[in-house]
């Protein structure tokens, strides 16, 4: 399980330094391997090879005929690049997919239970004030989908 906000900095050649707390997790779970791909809210995802397959055997599954699902497919699968953690526990980001996500130099790296999130970290930090603005509590407390949820 992934969890948490790390503020990380690319290297000059794109690499991310994996926080030390995931590294074994990451090197148990998937032999160090993992894949990076696009997400429509312009950050990349991050997930470690099995997490990853699950999810593109669902995309396969959708109907071929859809327009609708064959855009998820282009977008999530045409963009997935393997990326393998390095002994200092580096991952190399591409070129590709730090121009899609505007990544420069500083980064926040999302933890999101089976997956991490990685945003430019003044985009994160904007987009995370944007989302408390927007944030209307009492129909989140309304909502069926959240009756059992206590926080």
């Amino acid at each position: 399980m992934f969890r948490g906000v790390s503020n990380l900095s690319l290297d000059a050649k794109g690499r991310l330094a994996i926080p030390a707390r995931y590294r074994d997790r990451i090197e148990f779970c998937c032999a160090s391997r993992l894949v990076i791909t696009v997400d429509s809210d312009r950050c990349l995802l991050i997930y470690p090879e099995p997490n990853w397959i699950e999810i593109e055997r669902k995309l396969n599954q959708l109907p071929s005929f859809s327009p609708a699902a064959r855009k998820l497919q282009r977008l999530y699968i045409g963009h997935a690049s393997e990326v393998e953690m390095d002994a200092q526990g580096r991952v190399l980001i591409s070129p590709e997919l730090r121009r899609f996500a505007a990544l420069d130099r500083r980064v926040a790296l999302v933890g999101q239970s089976n997956k991490f999130e990685l945003w430019d970290e003044d985009v994160w930090n904007r987009r995370c004030d944007q989302w408390l603005d927007e944030a209307d509590l009492a129909q989140l407390e309304s909502g069926a989908e959240f009756a059992g949820l206590s926080l």
